[in-house]
């Protein structure tokens, strides 16, 4: 039974592993042939603090582009744009 287990896990990191470096090989390849990999999606951030009566005060800022890669996983230290079509609010604690 450990057996199975330690297999199974085993191969989902592999397949976790080998998905990411497909990924970003991809991602590489359009860099490298022009392909459009990154992307700009409009995001709205807030600041959340909080005060000492126990309320929370909203800052809102202005709406800004992000840019993004259109790949699965996030890459060159930018996240993914289909991540950010999904949360275009962003809420920030302080």
């Amino acid at each position: 039974m450990k057996r199975k287990i330690a297999f199974t896990a085993l191969a989902c990191a592999l397949l976790a592993a080998f998905s990411y470096l497909t990924d970003y090989g991809v991602l590489r390849y359009r860099v490298a042939t022009g392909r459009q990999p990154f992307g700009t999606v409009t995001v709205y951030r807030y600041y959340s603090i909080a005060e000492k009566n126990r309320k929370t005060e909203y800052v809102f800022d202005r709406a800004a582009p992000e840019t993004c890669v259109h790949s699965l996983f996030p890459h060159l230290g930018y996240s993914p744009c289909w991540y950010l079509n999904r949360h275009t609010e962003q809420r920030v604690e302080m």
